[in-house]
């Protein structure tokens, strides 16, 4: 019988390790020299001109054609497939590799279907312009095919890496039949967006959410939010006297739900959602479908609204606009007529974002006297709540703004040493070109990516956040 089960255990091992198939060294253009300095160096080089050559150029010659034919879990570059539990237990005895790498985790199997009728793995091209550009390897986490995977274990992997991207799908977030084809359900998914997005502390990997997974974070916020002014005023209920910080407290919890539960979202002056609590208050359908190129230009709005309380949510935004001018906003000001790819037709509502940026701000307000009562506590886990979440971006079409949420930057504020990290989400697919076509056998040229828009600026957010 022992023999039997060390026979078991051995097969159950191989297949594991046949499964999980992945070099024991980072880089594949030069294997065991790729880490967290060569990655920021090569990052920097990328987006420092638009004609310079790669400094990767004289070990292309040989390894560039297997890059460009590689696939999912194909022997190679883009070998690293997290399928099961008991696959991120064994990247995990690997920190070598996983901290040299990205994660990029696919709600869904592919982004979309294009012009041509193909369907585009988007992933891919995050894959291959990581390798390219950085020598940066890639870990796949394909949640569509593996279902919910152990929490503790995709979080340590998460949080650990150099940098997690949460792609994009072709499910919606108004329908969770949509979701019936994959084998995660979008409540499922919301978790960890939920969790990703509480993730984000000192010693973190940053994160980039991409079309759904834009989305999925917006609604992330807004579920947060409820869960965060619930389980405070319940807390709360323990506590008598006149503290003028619980008061204080239990005040803005009451104040910011009051708002969310009646604050409207309006599209071509007509009310879509009506208050927090409705499918559409985060994601709503968009008056029209992007797809293909767009302009890119900083957000925003006259202040001119239906709603009493929007004036407030956007004179809340602009005040926490004003510490910093971010990533984004940069690049928008010294490289005008921006053009990238959009690919969508679902869209985050403005009113959701402002809303959510006001209430983290107030929150984080009202929670920051009396955070060492509030770490000691059951509800500790509000202090990983974002501080602000920026709009920093619209598209543009023919004149006229199509999508008023088209990125965000979410803002951490550290209680003690008050230095401010922050992730990104993007509505638009900025690692896709024109074609909106996959990578895959259809390699660009080196020049062609540093003269596109869309790969520049992640290529400069993906760095920015890394030296931060």
């Amino acid at each position: 019988m022992g023999c039997i089960r060390y026979i078991i255990k051995a097969c159950q091992k191989a297949n594991i390790k046949k499964y999980l198939n992945f070099q024991g060294m980072s880089g594949f253009f030069r294997p065991g020299k790729s880490n967290r300095t060569s990655i920021e160096f090569l990052l920097a080089d990328f987006i420092n001109d638009r004609d310079s050559k790669s400094l990767l150029e004289p070990f292309y010659e040989k390894k560039l054609d297997l890059l460009a034919n590689c696939q999912w879990g194909e022997e190679g570059p883009l070998e690293k497939v997290v399928r099961s539990n008991n696959d991120l237990k064994e990247i995990l005895k690997n920190p070598k590799i996983y901290k040299n790498s990205i994660c990029i985790i696919e709600p869904a199997k592919h982004v979309g279907t294009n012009p041509k009728g193909n369907e585009v793995k988007a992933s891919i091209n995050i894959a291959y312009l990581s390798q390219y550009i950085a020598d940066c390897d890639s870990i796949l986490i394909p949640l569509w095919e593996t279902g919910p995977l152990n929490k503790e274990l995709l979080i340590e992997l998460i949080t650990s890496c150099t940098m997690c991207f949460i792609e994009g799908g072709y499910p919606t977030l108004k329908d969770y039949k949509s979701f019936d084809d994959e084998n995660i359900n979008l409540e499922d998914l919301q978790d960890v967006a939920e969790e990703i997005i509480l993730s984000r502390d000192s010693s973190s990997s940053p994160a980039i959410f991409i079309c759904l997974g834009h989305q999925l974070a917006a609604q992330a916020h807004i579920e947060l939010i409820k869960r965060a002014t619930d389980q405070i005023l319940s807390f709360l209920i323990n506590f008598e006297g006149n503290n003028y910080y619980l008061k204080n407290l239990r005040k803005k919890c009451e104040e910011i739900i009051l708002v969310g539960e009646n604050l409207c979202i309006y599209k071509d002056e007509k009310i879509v959602a009506n208050g927090w609590n409705h499918k559409c208050f985060a994601v709503a359908l968009n008056l029209k479908p992007e797809v293909g190129k767009v302009d890119l230009e900083r957000y925003s709005h006259s202040g001119l609204h239906p709603s009493d309380e929007f004036s407030n949510l956007l004179m809340s935004h602009e005040l926490s606009h004003e510490h910093e001018l971010g990533i984004v906003e940069k690049f928008i000001t010294y490289e005008k007529n921006l053009h990238i790819e959009m690919f969508h037709s679902d869209v985050v509502n403005q009113e959701a974002i402002l809303f959510a940026n006001w209430a983290f701000g107030e929150l984080h307000k009202s929670v920051y006297p009396i955070k060492k009562k509030i770490l000691m506590s059951e509800i500790s886990w509000i202090l990983n709540l974002p501080t602000s979440v920026e709009i920093v971006c619209s598209t543009r079409v023919n004149g006229e703004v199509c999508t008023e949420v088209a990125a965000t930057c979410i803002n951490y504020l550290d209680y003690q040493t008050q230095k401010i990290r922050k992730s990104f989400t993007f509505q638009f697919h900025p690692e896709l070109l024109e074609d909106l076509s996959t990578f895959h056998k259809n390699m660009p040229d080196f020049k062609s990516l540093k003269d596109d828009d869309g790969i520049r600026l992640l290529s400069r957010v993906m760095y920015q956040m890394l030296i931060d």
